[in-house]
């Protein structure tokens, strides 16, 4: 007799993706927050809020990892968290004035990493190669959400910390740069490939 086949338990709503549902979540509450750009209560909510959700972004991971429970959902959405997170940050405090003239640009280049990388990724999924996620990688993701968090506190921080709009803009640039490091690294390891495909 030929026992019934193990079915294989689901991690979709583990603790790390429900954080991972969380950071989503936050986004739309962050950028309502953000519609009131004078209000300092406003600016210290979307700030607590900002920071929770960046907070999970190591826990998911770090979570999934230590308790086994990767899944293909959340390996797909982790990524698409953070960037949902960093766009609609930066594209609200673009509007308000937060980010103006040339930094500016610092926006630009980390808008348009992000997009050429997650479609080269999924490029490479088809032909089913494996693009990991570099440390240069991690490390250009916290920048970028240090120098959001002195940003999204704006003229609210400044009353508790001089020069917390500068800091965020240079913090900000400086996330920039190593944002075009990492998508060069990237794109060099995806031309591989697309070259072999050829």
């Amino acid at each position: 007799m030929t026992s019934a086949p193990t079915r294989r338990k689901s991690h979709n709503f583990s603790l790390p993706n429900l954080l991972t549902y969380g950071r989503v979540a936050a986004v739309p509450v962050v950028a309502a927050l953000l519609l009131w750009p004078e209000e300092d209560w406003a600016r210290w909510s979307a700030l607590a809020v900002f920071s929770v959700a960046a907070i999970t972004d190591f826990f998911d991971g770090y979570l999934a990892r230590v308790w086994s429970q990767q899944s293909s959902l959340g390996q797909m959405l982790d990524p698409i968290a953070d960037k949902l997170l960093v766009a609609v940050c930066l594209l609200m405090l673009a509007a308000d004035g937060e980010i103006a003239g040339s930094s500016l640009w610092a926006a630009f280049i980390i808008l348009t990493r992000e997009i050429l990388v997650s479609g080269l990724r999924e490029y490479l999924a088809v032909l089913r190669v494996s693009v990991p996620v570099t440390q240069v990688a991690k490390y250009k993701t916290t920048l970028q959400l240090v120098s959001l968090g002195f940003l999204i506190a704006g003229p609210a921080g400044e009353k508790v910390l001089p020069y917390t709009q500068t800091i965020g803009l240079t913090l900000l640039w400086a996330a920039a740069l190593l944002t075009l490091y990492s998508g060069w690294d990237y794109m060099r390891a995806g031309l591989k490939h697309i070259t072999d495909e050829d």
